[in-house]
Parts: structure tokens; C-alpha cells; sequence
């Protein structure tokens, strides 16, 4: 009675500084610059730190830490760098949005998509990161009502309503302005916790020593890092969430923003993973991100309870705001500065991918296959955007056009599909050659760098057939 109290009272406690914060700094009525690029009042853009604050908690959020805890636990220390490897996804955008943005003078991934491949492709890109935004609703409401109880009782689906409708609140309010304040505030409040939370399980793990790890689980291990480090080449460009931050600086800000984000977001996911590895060496069963809390009682339940709020809400307002720009502004291929009836609109987005984005929790009462085969389809899209690495990374070909974007495009999208189709039916589909490695990643592993030599060469085949483009086009230069 008493833990379950407190549970609410933290919540409490975060929403109300939160809104404290939101009221100090955001006025009642935001201009559509604060509201979609997070100016400020006075029409500065973001300063370095700010950028990288919001960037790195942004993707610091409640399912990777938790994913981070669980590999940890799973594969060892090379579970926790394995999923960090995904973090140089900062790296990867810094580099090619710095040359958007500088060699190409673009002001938004869709604008350089339209310019280079056509509108018909910039919407097919549009409707492929609607799943990711889709994704991360649900996927960080789930893992924060866990901690006020099992998955599909009144407590989980009260934290779970409390907390959307909290941060739809303050989202409509101040939009992307809203969300980088209260990001700097949560990252701030989240390296604060993960000292709490190293202080506390360090001792305990120098004491017992690293877990040792078999010959098998390392062979496991290494191929998922395999996996990631492959994903990074096109994981960074389907996330809004990171690359609308990309746009709203200097280019030269951008890109040391990034390189820092992703140095600071990274070291904390390989940290956190130490919780895994605790629950490994003593034998812990169990999401980790759970019972390593429960055994050293309601301080620490709190603490990891707190962690997990503020990176799910530091996701959220994020996911929100980058949907009210991909409906109001993205979509119809809107440049200039945006309007109040631009906000208008995004402001009834953020109200639909809310209600939307959790849908996905209500596949618990579809049954053993179902609901598992939906939360898949959601949570594969890495596999199926595998395209857009040659789509952004070799976007310097000035004969790639609409047919080079299509023949790297749909060969990821089928990929993806069929491993969600193997999933639902409980039977292979790809041959057993098209494993490499070893351990459950082995399949994602050969799918995605096949997949991707596969994309590659449907793309530069399409700009071998392709027809050059007119020296009034607006493209990359040839490096």
C-alpha cells in the first residue's frame, strides 16, 4: 500500500514540476516559429547545449533503457555496447545532414527528398517514420505504467492515460519549444538518477565480478552488435525525433550538437546496462529493469520508477511535437515560415498520434499470437527502412532520381515484412544460408546486410538507368 502511494506521489511530483517549469518559460500563446522550431521568444535558434541535452534525452528513452538493462542481463557486457553501437546513429546524421544542409541548402529532410526524388517519395518516406512515431508512444507508456502495476490493470492503464494526456497538455502549449526546455530539465534529472542508480549496484557488482559469458552467448553477442553497427547506416534518417533537431541551429552547432548527443546518450545507455549485468551475476530472473530494483527495495523502486518517467516524457513530448510537423508542415511540402494555422493543425496531430500511438497497448486481449505479431510489426521498422542509408548516403549521384529511390526503398520494406510474416506464422521464410553469426540476431543480422548490398545496388542500378538531372535541379554536388 505504502509503495504504491508513493508511486503516485512521484508521479505527481513529476508532472507538477514539469508544468512549474513549463509556466516559467513558455507564455500561453507560442509564435508557429517556437512552436515548430523551437525558437524562442525572441526568435533565437536552440543554443549548443540545449541542442544536445534535448537531443541525447530524447533518445535516451524508456524502452532503450530498459532494452539496454535486459541485454545487459542477456549477453553481458557486450550486450550493454552492443546496443550502444546504435548511438553513433548520431555520427551517421551528423554527417550527411551537415551536407544537406550545407552543399544543398536544404531546410528539412522533406524538402531535400522533393527536391532530389520527387513528392510521391517524400510521402512514401513520410508514411515510413509514421510507424516509428507510431512506435514510440506505446513502446515508452508501456515500460513506465509497468511501475504501477501488471500490464493491463487499473493502475497501468491510469499511468499510462495520466501521463499521454500530461504531456499532450504542455505539447500543445509550446510545441518543439515546450519540448527542448523540459528535455534540458530531464537530462539534467536522468544523469542525477544513473548515479543514483551506479552508486547503488556498483558495489554489489565489483563485489561478485563481471558475469562471465560463454563461448556460445559472446558468438550471440557479437552478432548483435554486428546488427547494430549495420542499422546505423540507415536507423538515424526514419527518426523525426533526431533529425527535426538537425534543422533548427547552425549547421556547424548541428553537427557538434550531435557528435556530443551522441557521445552522452550512448555512455549512458552502455551505464545503465550495468543493471543487467547485475541481475546476471546474482542470478536475477526476470526483466532486470523490475527486479534488480525489488531487491534493494521501495528507495531504489522509486528511483528507477523516476529514470523511467523522465526519459519516456522526455520521448513523448518529442514524438508529439515532430508529429504536428510532419502533418501540418512536412506532408503538404509547406516552406517559408510556418503560421498559426499550420500550428492550428499540428496541434489536432499531436492529439491523434496520442490516442493512435497507444493503440498497439491494447493488443494484450488479442490473444497469444496476435497481439505479439502487432507489437512486431512496429518494433522491425529498422529492418525496413534499410533503404534510406543509400537513399541519404549516396545522394551526391546526380543521376539518382525517383527510380533509385523506389528500387532501394521497397526492397527494405518487403524484407521487413517477411520477418514480421515468419513471426505470425511460427515458420522460416528466409533459408538458413541467409543466417550469419549465431544466437536469435543471426537471421536479422544476414536479412540486414544482405538486404542493404541489396538496396544499395537497386539504387545506383536506378541511377545508372536514370536520366541526368537539369543544372536548375537543386542536388548534392559530386564529393
Amino acid at each position: 500500500m505504502v509503495e504504491n502511494t508513493l508511486t503516485w506521489v512521484l508521479l505527481a511530483g513529476y508532472c507538477g514540476f514539469l508544468l512549474y517549469l513549463v509556466r516559467q518559460t513558455t507564455p500561453d500563446r507560442v509564435s508557429p516559429p517556437e512552436f515548430f522550431e523551437g525558437q524562442s521568444s525572441t526568435g533565437q535558434a536552440p543554443g549548443l547545449w540545449l541542442l544536445v541535452a534535448s537531443a541525447a534525452i530524447s533518445w535516451i528513452f524508456a524502452k532503450s533503457i530498459d532494452n539496454a538493462a535486459s541485454l545487459g542481463q542477456t549477453f553481458g557486457v557486450l550486450g550493454g555496447a552492443g546496443y550502444a553501437i546504435y548511438y553513433l546513429s548520431f555520427v551517421t546524421a551528423a554527417i550527411a545532414l551537415y551536407f544537406l544542409r550545407t552543399r544543398g541548402g536544404y531546410r528539412s529532410i522533406p524538402e531535400f527528398l522533393v527536391s532530389k526524388y520527387g513528392r510521391v517519395c517524400s510521402r512514401l518516406f513520410l508514411l515510413a517514420i509514421a510507424i516509428r512515431l507510431l512506435n514510440e508512444v506505446w513502446s515508452n507508456t508501456k515500460v513506465f505504467s509497468l511501475y504501477f502495476g501488471p500490464e493491463g490493470s487499473a493502475g497501468y492503464w491510469l499511468a499510462a492515460a495520466v501521463v499521454t494526456l500530461f504531456t499532450v497538455y504542455y505539447t500543445l502549449l509550446g510545441g518543439l519549444r515546450s519540448s527542448l526546455l523540459t528535455d534540458g530539465a530531464q537530462m539534467v534529472l536522468a544523469a542525477v538518477l544513473l548515479v543514483v542508480i551506479l552508486a547503488t549496484v556498483g558495489p554489489g557488482l565489483a563485489r561478485e565480478g563481471l558475469p562471465v559469458t560463454d563461448a556460445d552467448t559472446r558468438s550471440a553477442a557479437l552478432t548483435f552488435c554486428g546488427l547494430a553497427f549495420v542499422q546505423i547506416f540507415s536507423y538515424p534518417f526514419h527518426d523525426p525525433v533526431m533529425t527535426d533537431r538537425a534543422f533548427i541551429t547552425g549547421p556547424r552547432t548541428m553537427f557538434k550538437g550531435f557528435i556530443w548527443a551522441g557521445i552522452v546518450s550512448g555512455g549512458f545507455i552502455f551505464l545503465f546496462s550495468s543493471v543487467g549485468l547485475y541481475a546476471r551475476a546474482v542470478g536475477a530472473e526476470g526483466s532486470p529493469s523490475l527486479v534488480v530494483p525489488a531487491l534493494f527495495g521501495l528507495p531504489m523502486l522509486l528511483v528507477f520508477n523516476a529514470i523511467m518517467l523522465t526519459s519516456a516524457g522526455s520521448t513523448l513530448d518529442s514524438t508529439f511535437s515532430s508529429t504536428a510537423k510532419v502533418g501540418a508542415r512536412d506532408w503538404f511540402h509547406r516552406k517559408g515560415a510556418p503560421t498559426e494555422g499550420q500550428a492550428r493543425i499540428g496541434r489536432w496531430w499531436i492529439i491523434a498520434i496520442a490516442l493512435l500511438g497507444n493503440v498497439p497497448l491494447l493488443s494484450i486481449y488479442m490473444g497469444d499470437r496476435v497481439g505479439p505479431a502487432i507489437i512486431l510489426a512496429t518494433t522491425i521498422s529498422g529492418t525496413m527502412v534499410m533503404g534510406l542509408a543509400p537513399i541519404f548516403l549516396l545522394a551526391f549521384l546526380r543521376r539518382a532520381g525517383a527510380l533509385s529511390f523506389h528500387l532501394a526503398f521497397w526492397p527494405g520494406i518487403l524484407l521487413g515484412v517477411l520477418r514480421v510474416a515468419e513471426n505470425v506464422i511460427g515458420a522460416p521464410i528466409f533459408p538458413a544460408w541467409v543466417s550469419l553469426g549465431s544466437g536469435k540476431y543471426a537471421v536479422d543480422l544476414g536479412v540486414n546486410i544482405y538486404g542493404l548490398l541489396l538496396c544499395t545496388a537497386g539504387y545506383l542500378l536506378g541511377a545508372w538507368l536514370g536520366s541526368p538531372k537539369s543544372k536548375a535541379s537543386k542536388v548534392l554536388p559530386e564529393a
